[in-house]
């Protein structure tokens, strides 16, 4: 006897609201975009079409297939064994930045071009240039460690007029340093963003894969295991881990506090946290906050910080975002 379809109508209710991705995924319209996902999508237990999201080429022609329908993108590829992030995911935090630049606008989302985000460790993928450019037409620049990350992030942008002027990669010659030899002299930032590498070590990003491959009821028991969503050393892992990397970002910030509104991260570890509240309030961060976001069974932080004061934020509000200046008595 077979089983009765699952009921999936509130399955990504803890999506941001303006996620374009709240409903569930429409394989036929998708494969319309990306005929070649076709091969990878079959009927699950539940009598729904799904694909295997523990096959790193099905889930990069379910991304292909998104970035295409939702975001224009006519040409997008990664190399081999590179990061293939779940886009519902990339595009929450997206949102939730909006709404953070919008808090700090009288409830107004701050768009165009005049809006400069950085991407800290962008990848191959470049996919939050692209979510952010169409979503808030913000203009982004993609800064990465990995020489071959920015090659390809490159060629995403050429070749997508889309992006065009709106996209601009740089390497990061220096892994140790975060925002130093990437934020030029006369620059200023309205946000920055960062995915940060997880694990200490390899073995610890290895021993996280088999634990996914577990819940993802693959069955595989594997000596080196592949990430279902691919993903390079540098992209995985940081001596140290994520603790270490976000201490870095911290002191790194601070060199340039008066450079950037919003400095922002995820924190995938709840235990991150004490230490890098710790080190901002150690640095003179003005205002932290975290805001926790949900995507299916997985719950991250994003967690922002500031080191410009009321008068500097209303001044950066009237240069950069047109705000009136406040009325005094």
């Amino acid at each position: 006897m077979s089983q009765a379809p699952k009921d999936h109508s509130t399955e990504k209710e803890n999506l941001h609201p303006r996620n374009r991705h709240r409903n569930r995924y429409d394989f036929p319209q998708l494969i319309q975009n990306n005929p070649d996902l076709a091969a990878f999508v079959a009927v699950n237990q539940y009598n729904d079409e799904s694909i295997d999201f523990a096959n790193p080429e099905a889930v990069k022609a379910l991304n292909k297939a998104l970035l295409k329908q939702f975001y224009g993108i006519q040409h997008w590829d990664i190399p081999a064994g590179y990061l293939t992030p779940p886009i519902p995911g990339r595009a929450n935090y997206v949102h939730y930045l909006a709404d953070l630049l919008g808090s700090s606008n009288e409830g107004v989302v701050p768009t165009g071009k005049s809006i400069r985000v950085l991407d800290v460790g962008m990848g191959a993928n470049c996919i939050y240039p692209i979510i952010g450019h169409r979503e808030y037409g913000w203009k982004f620049v993609g800064a990465d460690v990995d020489p071959v990350a920015v090659r390809m992030a490159k060629q995403i942008v050429a070749s997508n007029p889309s992006l065009s002027g709106a996209v601009e990669i740089r390497h990061q010659p220096v892994p140790n340093d975060i925002f130093d030899g990437i934020i030029k002299p006369n620059e200023v930032y309205d946000l920055t963003m960062c995915n940060p590498p997880f694990h200490g070590s390899q073995a610890e990003a290895e021993a996280a894969t088999r634990r996914k491959e577990h819940n993802l009821g693959t069955g595989k028991s594997t000596p080196k295991p592949e990430p279902n969503f691919g993903g390079q050393s540098n992209e995985l892992w940081y001596p140290g881990g994520e603790a270490t990397f976000l201490w870095r970002m911290a002191e790194d910030s601070a060199l340039f506090r008066t450079k950037c509104f919003w400095f922002t991260t995820l924190v995938s570890k709840k235990e991150t946290l004490p230490g890098l509240y710790k080190s901002l309030k150690k640095l003179g961060a003005v205002e932290v906050r975290t805001i926790t976001m949900t995507q299916g069974q997985k719950v991250s932080r994003l967690v922002a910080w500031t080191y410009l004061d009321a008068e500097q934020q209303q001044a950066w509000r009237e240069k950069r975002w047109g705000v009136k200046p406040t009325a005094t008595e």
